[in-house]
């Protein structure tokens, strides 16, 4: 199991038996309160210890079974309309140490938001909204008082409760209702068309927010197919909501949802795993969100380390990995014929071994940075070990002895912001409330933090692999540099990575290497391990985060620990009713993430052949992550340092 995994659980079972918040348990429904049930990975994410603190009381005194906000004394409006002034913090959005950046009520005064007068079922709750997007259409800001807002939660969150393909179908359901002639004896004058114009509003939202998404979700695809079609046919819309339908159906060409069966889908290229780069040319290219159904090449090894190469589909189960495997091994000529079935086993460069399920699907991105996917049969298990490349150690100058600390950090900022556009807002509520039934929409969060687990191993590997004292302590001075320029490049992520691989033990026993640091730049680390400090919740990252204005890299693994605090703190359904606090305050976090990404990354970097050489030696780091090996070659380079 991940260490982030892990944190993830022991937050889930403090909370679960607290008195406060949370007190109700395990929870009903698609969210509540149980443990995490995502499946053991030998991906290995190196964390600080802090992550694992239980999370600050919060919330009002109660039974623990709905999570309590107050109301807002301002106003909100939808964030999909706030400027770019105003989600800087200069701005008005703003706020203390509740989230990675707060988007709160009190800073963004249009339009107040209100939940419900009383709580729902899932199969009322649509309903409800519809009557709350056309119960005031000469409101002054638009739909209705607060209902925007109301809407982008629903949309964000409605999965846990309702799934997607069920949410569409009662959609589709009361768009016919609408279009009833004679209208119900208590419906205004025009309800009919206010309640038309509150599906499409949805439907448009709900489309402007998955987009790409919906290409792998066949089903949900069909039922947004149909009501399409159902409102382009309705020609009482084209006079009075003519802006509406055009931009649905751009919103449906821009998603390729087909609504013939005439056009063939369009082919797809074979992606890379960021891991698996080994040619420069390969390496350079910008990084694009990986869907389920993309393909990539992947190399499974035998026990005798022989490989054959396979083509898959990303999201393919290792039932259909092992079909491959097979397939391939009938036509080798070195490989003996087989009668015995195969298993697949991940196997890391610590000699880790994983039996991977034959049910389970996207494990490409499950793999740690130095592991690879075997295939055996059950006899042969035990014999397995690690790829020899694996455990060799290469000391000696490598590419950061040569370049120079904001070189690095800069394309750092690039190639992790690529990283962090690919990851789509809605993946952080899969991750942490869906589990397994979101692998497939996790797998560039997933390679995101992998990522930040490869930058921590990185700045340990080049550390100890240096056999000069000088220039050993050099290279701290150098990582120090790239921290600084990090932080000031608004670069959260890989800040804290480089804080983290610093403080890692095998490094931070270093005595000599680290008495050799000018006090300079230990005053300057020491102020970087404050700033790091997870006390009273991550006071000191937050408040400099919140000075922050886009675009922002921030620190993915707290925002994934404070989901999981709301995840685990109240119920989504309460008596078969729906927490509405609660799916706003996940929503809120959600939007945080848009917001750092609401402005786009400009950094002005030469195109010499020195750039592009550091832009190769950054995007492919050669790391160990073996925890043993790092300490054996601590403890060879300082032996009795403590």
């Amino acid at each position: 199991m991940k260490p982030l995994e892990k944190f993830l659980k022991k937050q889930g079972s403090h909370l679960a038996g607290r008195p406060g918040p949370g007190a109700g348990g395990g929870g009903g429904g698609g969210g509540g309160g149980g443990q995490l049930t995502r499946r053991p990975s030998v991906s290995k994410i190196l964390l600080p210890a802090f992550l694992k603190d239980e999370p600050p009381e919060t919330g009002p005194e109660g039974d623990g079974r709905w999570l309590e906000l107050r109301p807002p004394e301002g106003a909100l409006r939808s964030p999909t309309s706030f400027s770019s002034e105003e989600l800087s913090p200069a701005g008005g959005v703003g706020g203390g140490g509740g989230g990675e950046s707060q988007l709160s009520p009190e800073a963004v005064p249009t339009c107040c938001w209100a939940p419900l007068a009383e709580p729902e079922s899932p199969e009322r709750l649509l309903e409800r909204l519809l009557e709350r997007l056309a119960g005031e259409p000469t409101a002054p800001h638009g739909h209705g008082c607060g209902a925007d807002l109301l809407l982008d939660d629903i949309v964000l969150t409605h999965s846990l409760f309702l799934p997607t393909e069920q949410f569409l179908h009662q959609l589709y359901q009361q768009y016919p209702f609408c279009s009833t002639i004679p209208s119900p004896p208590c419906w205004k004058d025009g309800e009919a068309m206010h309640r038309k114009r509150a599906v499409l509003v949805i439907l448009l939202h709900f489309l402007e927010t998955y987009k790409g998404i919906l290409q792998e979700e066949e089903k949900a695809g069909k039922v947004i197919k149909d009501l399409y079609l159902l409102i382009m046919k309705d020609s009482s819309l084209y006079h009075k909501l003519e802006d509406e339908i055009l931009k649905l159906h751009q919103l449906v060409e821009t998603v390729e949802l087909k609504v013939t069966d005439e056009s063939q889908p369009p082919s797809k290229q074979v992606k890379p795993l960021f891991r698996h780069f080994r040619r420069i040319d390969s390496c350079l290219q910008t990084r694009v969100a990986f869907r389920g159904s993309d393909e990539i090449f992947c190399r499974v090894y035998m026990p005798d380390h022989s490989y054959v190469t396979i083509r898959s589909r990303l999201s393919a189960s290792v039932q259909d990995i092992l079909g491959s495997v097979t397939e391939k091994l009938q036509y080798s000529d070195e490989q003996p014929t087989r009668e015995e079935a195969l298993i697949l086993v991940a196997v890391a460069s610590s000699g880790e071994k994983s039996v991977l399920q034959p049910n389970e699907e996207c494990v490409f991105t499950t793999l740690g940075i130095n592991s690879h996917l075997f295939a055996c049969t059950k006899d042969a298990f035990p014999s397995l070990v690690p790829l020899p490349d694996e455990i060799q150690v290469s000391p000696g100058d490598t590419e950061i002895h040569r370049v120079e600390a904001e070189d690095v950090a800069n394309h750092l900022m690039a190639f992790h912001w690529e990283l962090f556009r690919c990851v789509h807002e809605l993946e952080f509520v899969d991750y942490v409330f869906h589990g397994e039934r979101g692998r497939r929409e996790t797998a560039n969060l997933e390679l995101l933090l992998q990522r930040c687990s490869e930058v921590q191993h990185w700045v340990a590997t080049e550390v100890l692999l240096c056999d000069s004292l000088g220039k050993r302590a050099h290279l701290l001075k150098k990582f120090i540099k790239i921290a600084a320029v990090c932080k000031q490049n608004q670069d959260m992520l890989t800040f804290y990575a480089v804080v983290i691989g610093l403080n890692n033990a095998p490094v931070s026993r270093l005595r000599l290497t680290w008495e050799k640091l000018p006090g300079k730049f230990k005053n300057l680390f020491r102020k970087f391990e404050n700033l790091t400090d997870p006390c009273r919740n991550h006071k000191s990252y937050r408040e400099v985060l919140s000075r922050m204005k886009p675009p922002i890299i921030p620190f993915v693994p707290l925002i994934l620990k404070d989901l999981t605090f709301l995840h685990e703190a109240s119920k989504t359904l309460v008596d078969g009713l729906v927490n509405i606090e609660k799916l706003h305050s996940v929503a809120e976090k959600v939007r945080t993430i848009r917001k750092c990404r609401s402005r786009p990354l400009c950094l002005e970097m030469e195109a010499s052949p020195q750039q592009l050489q550091t832009k190769a030696y950054v995007r492919q780091f050669q790391v160990i992550d073996n925890q043993n090996l790092l300490f054996e070659l601590s403890h060879k380079l300082e032996s009795n340092s403590q």
